[in-house]
């Protein structure tokens, strides 16, 4: 099914980097500090994956003010807590980066975390090498939506030049697939993140090991 993508954009946590326990960590630490029971583990684990302001409010209940609250602890105890730093990547991940980039493919981050912790895990990992461009959320969260966020993946790659007229999406939550499907850009799911069963629907094409991502994505 090898087709001649003239661009990549990849998900980061759950498809690259194994983040949740650092996230549910500083989650778990951010309902304490704000006087609520903690959630369960799988609850907690949930939250991984869509805006974080979003889950605050659909899943928590936070009104606009907890929100920003919330959101304001969390950071600080997941940047100072070292937890960018300490996620692992899953394995594959970086042979696979490493194959796509010497092909002279375009890759870029597309992820719904903001940039700079983003930057902190790949460059940690040694992979921000691989990545031509990198989009997240922005800072005040008004573009964490995937859709927001493959669109200014799109228009970066754009302005470095890239072809972008066949770019496909790598990611293991239906945010990804929903997301780059608004426009009209394909996903292969990696079954191996924080998916639940039935995410996949939709898809192009779905893998359970690193290695099978590149007979999909190196070209023809």
């Amino acid at each position: 099914m090898a087709t001649n993508w003239t661009c990549i954009l990849v998900d980061l946590d759950g498809t690259i980097a194994d983040s949740a326990p650092g996230i549910t960590a500083s989650l778990a630490y951010m309902f304490e500090e704000m006087g609520y029971p903690v959630p369960s583990a799988d609850e907690l684990r949930a939250y991984v994956g869509p805006p974080i302001v979003d889950s605050f409010r659909d899943r928590a209940g936070f009104t606009p003010v907890e929100a920003a609250q919330a959101l304001s602890i969390y950071r600080r105890h997941y940047m100072e807590g070292n937890n960018a730093n300490g996620s692992d990547i899953f394995p594959g991940m970086p042979e696979v980066l490493k194959t796509l980039h010497a092909t002279g493919i375009p890759l870029s981050l597309a992820t719904s975390k903001p940039e700079f912790p983003a930057s902190v895990i790949l460059d940690h990992a040694n992979l921000t090498q691989y990545f031509r461009v990198m989009a997240g959320a922005s800072i005040d969260e008004i573009r964490s939506a995937k859709k927001d966020v493959v669109a200014e993946a799109i228009t970066r790659l754009k302005m470095i030049g890239a072809d972008v007229s066949n770019p496909v999406m790598i990611g293991d939550r239906f945010y990804d697939i929903e997301g780059a499907a608004e426009h009209g850009i394909p996903t292969i799911y990696v079954d191996w993140g924080y998916g639940n069963p039935g995410e996949a629907e939709g898809s192009l094409a779905v893998v359970s090991k690193a290695e099978e991502l590149l007979p999909l994505l190196l070209p023809s």
